[in-house]
């Protein structure tokens, strides 16, 4: 789950030639996931260059920034307090791409946790201890489509006074109604949802895995 995610974070992202800043919590496969989905592959050479060659590893590439959060927990798992650092790039640069960015002047991840909350409140589906799951993935997948583009286009936000974050963005000039989202021409088709299923796939196969060669299949 967690390459699923940052991979969804990739293809969301800017172009390859600077990678995304990723905010992370200390959660333990994180660090393995954004090297599989955005590492290079790295020639590791021994320093007496006697025995057999290392094998090769995976590298962050030039310009990646994850700062963590580290949750410092007391005996019985409750949150006592927090500490930052960064996992990949400089302190200095993740702090300066946070200015940037307008989200803040240190490393935090309130911005997600707040959007996780107002999910969990609308969705059902997402509550702890709840009776309403869905059975599958598709459902799910459904419900948090539809939430995403009625959050973004037709429900008001009070932070952003009165408008609508897709109105913020300078997507649209008015609020969008419901009628309006459904009649919509723009939903993607089945070709569609498939380049992008193809994209994930790729997104999720680590440079390792490319540079590794092909077995070609037997002819007769």
């Amino acid at each position: 789950m967690a390459e699923e995610l940052v991979a969804s974070v990739a293809l969301c992202g800017p172009a390859p030639a600077r990678p995304p800043l990723l905010l992370v919590d200390d959660h333990r496969p994180y660090p393995a996931a954004i090297l599989r989905v955005l590492g290079r592959v790295m020639h590791r050479r021994r320093r007496h260059g006697r025995g057999r060659p290392k094998h090769p590893a995976l590298k962050p590439p030039p310009g990646l920034l994850v700062g963590v959060v580290h949750k410092l927990r007391d005996a019985k798992g409750r949150v006592r307090g927090v500490r930052t650092g960064a996992r990949f790039g400089r302190l200095k640069d993740i702090r300066r791409r946070i200015r940037e960015l307008g989200i803040g002047r240190a490393i935090s991840t309130s911005h997600l946790e707040r959007l996780n909350g107002t999910l969990r409140g609308h969705q059902a589906r997402l509550a702890r201890r709840t009776q309403a799951m869905s059975r599958g993935a598709g459902p799910l997948q459904w419900a948090l489509w539809i939430f995403r583009d009625l959050y973004n286009w037709a429900w008001v936000h009070g932070a952003l006074g009165g408008r609508t974050p897709a109105m913020a963005m300078r997507l649209t000039d008015h609020v969008w109604t419901v009628r309006e989202y459904i009649t919509d021409p723009v939903h993607a088709d089945d070709l569609k949802r498939e380049i992008w299923a193809e994209e994930r796939r790729e997104a999720l196969t680590s440079a390792l895995e490319r540079e590794k060669p092909r077995k070609s299949l037997p002819t007769s």
